[in-house]
């Protein structure tokens, strides 16, 4: 892990950049001007500043969200802000699979390629819920929604690599609180038990999900020869709308820790190095933190338990999909 120090003091890592780096540092010279990226959740907070920073650097960048009328004002910022910027916005609610391919329909009907897939909405700590398809809503959201938008996705980033001669991207947004979930890592026998259920693990499991996907699309991309990595990031602690279900508690918390938040351009800045930085061609199954690779939890690092995830999920999307 990154140290306390690093951490508090920013001090670069091997990368060159650390956890006081922004999201406009860490791509500072780099033309995007080829590049189409999708940013799920980019209307606010770590998304909207990933988006923002993307367009800055000349990318074609699409928005997807939930809420159009956030997206629309989302988009009218980064115009007002750089009037040359490419910005389309989608709908998209990752809790319900009928939404996912719908978005996924309409954004190949654009006929755009796909160059960058980055995979940033969640929500957080929230109290138990179903969603529309009968799914926990942290790992539905956090998880099942991008698991589905990614393999819907995959033939267009792939037919997009082939044709350009240039790497796609995926990059999940996992965190830290990935170390923090259920006994074995994910509860595969109990994901909808409401007795069971802890907002904090049922969080945690998300994110640890975020990470095992990473991975196994990096070993079935190395399997089949594909030009497409794969990577997860902890963008670190910052206060955003995601804390809304548990603002007081991180208010205190952020009282006594204060050193080791983040404002949201440095939030935006692992997402933003992992998606455009050229050091980190070929890269592919790893976690960042900071901009720079650390080594994630044994669960996060479990190529069985990756696999597993993979065809439980595809269960649960034909499950809803069939009903």
């Amino acid at each position: 892990m990154m140290s306390i120090f690093s951490l508090i003091t920013g001090r670069p890592g091997p990368s060159g950049f650390g956890s006081a780096s922004t999201a406009e540092q860490v791509t500072n010279g780099i033309d995007a001007s080829n590049l189409t990226a999708i940013v799920t959740g980019g209307a606010s907070g770590i998304g909207f500043e990933t988006a923002r920073v993307l367009a800055l650097r000349k990318a074609h960048v699409i928005i997807a969200a939930r809420n159009m009328n956030a997206a629309n004002e989302a988009k009218q910022r980064i115009l007002d802000e750089n009037q040359d910027a490419r910005v389309d916005v989608l709908k998209l609610d990752l809790a319900s699979i009928k939404s996912v391919r719908e978005f996924a329909h309409n954004f190949i009907a654009l006929d755009l390629n796909l160059n960058i897939l980055i995979n940033n909405a969640g929500i957080m700590f929230c109290p138990y819920q179903l969603t529309e398809d009968g799914f926990e809503m942290q790992l539905s959201t956090n998880h099942i929604g991008h698991f589905l938008l990614t393999n819907l996705l995959l033939d267009k980033m792939k037919e997009t690599a082939r044709s350009s001669g240039i790497e796609g991207k995926i990059v999940n947004l996992s965190s830290i609180a990935h170390m923090h979930t259920y006994s074995g890592g994910i509860a595969f026998d109990n994901i909808n038990n409401k007795k069971s259920y802890s907002d904090k693990r049922a969080y945690g499991q998300s994110k640890l999900a975020n990470i095992l996907h990473a991975k196994e699309l990096t070993r079935r991309f190395q399997e089949e020869g594909v030009n497409i990595t794969a990577n997860a990031v902890h963008p670190g602690i910052i206060m955003t709308p995601l804390m809304r279900h548990s603002a007081l508690l991180m208010r205190l918390f952020q009282i006594v820790s204060y050193p080791i938040w983040k404002n949201v351009p440095q939030g935006a800045a692992t997402t933003c190095y992992a998606a455009l930085h050229p050091s980190l061609k070929g890269v592919s199954g790893k976690y960042f933190v900071d901009c720079n690779e650390v080594t994630p939890s044994s669960y996060a690092r479990d190529e069985l338990l990756a696999t597993q995830l993979w065809d439980f999920s595809n269960k649960l999307v034909n499950s809803a999909s069939k009903s």
